[in-house]
């Protein structure tokens, strides 16, 4: 009897630290959010905003933006990231979303539309990119890179691209979606991720110098079966 109680106690204590446990996934969220700005906090790479949405308040980062408290916004492709620690505020978000600004920003002082967000691959036009393939040793096209992951799995290589998208300071990184017009958007042979420490913006075309990781997982939902690490943009 003694025993049965003892292990009945465990079960409840490890139950309730399980309940306890902060969630680390990215948890499922609506592509597109509106809201009005209630709070406006800037930092070097990031504007943190805390929005009044139909679903309720909520914080979302964004890169860098004259964003005035008031104002309406719309970010697109939101991801939601839980127990998000932003090191610079010194504040840890229980929930905040991640994406970028949609035109123009609502109730904004005149000056200060938004235009075009500076980290959403929409801003390049993928039909026109048409990229010339990097020279020289270990040189390979996106669509390559791609398919050849297992065989080029921790090797060097050399890959010239446009940046559709730029993500800096995440997880210590830089994440840079590279592009080239070699692939297909079916398989997702036409787009790769690269994370470097180098700075870059949306519309440059750069040649990247990295080792090729396949299958890798940062947690928090950030997963890819092929990538660029330890890169560096020229």
């Amino acid at each position: 009897m003694r025993v049965l109680l003892a292990i009945c106690m465990i079960v409840a204590s490890t139950v309730s630290w399980a309940a306890d446990k902060p969630a680390a996934a990215v948890a499922p969220a609506a592509p597109v959010v509106t809201g009005k700005v209630l709070e406006v906090k800037d930092v070097d790479t990031y504007t943190y905003i805390r929005l009044k949405t139909k679903q309720g308040e909520v914080w979302a980062a964004v890169m860098k933006a004259p964003i005035k408290k008031g104002a309406t916004v719309t970010i697109e492709d939101v991801s939601e990231m839980h127990d998000f620690e932003s090191k610079t505020l010194k504040k840890t978000f229980p929930v905040i979303l991640f994406g970028s600004l949609s035109g123009a920003v609502s109730g904004a002082p005149a000056g200060h539309g938004m235009g075009q967000a500076p980290a959403a691959a929409a801003v390049v036009k993928m039909e026109d990119i048409h990229v010339a393939k990097a020279s020289g040793a270990n040189a390979y096209t996106v669509a390559e890179i791609v398919s050849k992951a297992a065989e080029l799995k921790d090797k060097p290589v050399v890959l010239s691209g446009k940046v559709v998208k730029y993500n800096p300071g995440i997880m210590g990184k830089n994440w840079v979606h590279l592009r080239d017009g070699t692939g297909t958007d079916a398989d997702g042979s036409n787009d790769i991720l690269v994370t470097t420490s180098s700075g870059t913006k949306v519309g440059d075309v750069v040649t990247a110098k990295g080792i090729v990781h396949t299958e890798k997982d940062f947690g928090s939902g950030y997963a890819y079966k092929v990538l660029i690490e330890e890169a560096t943009l020229q």
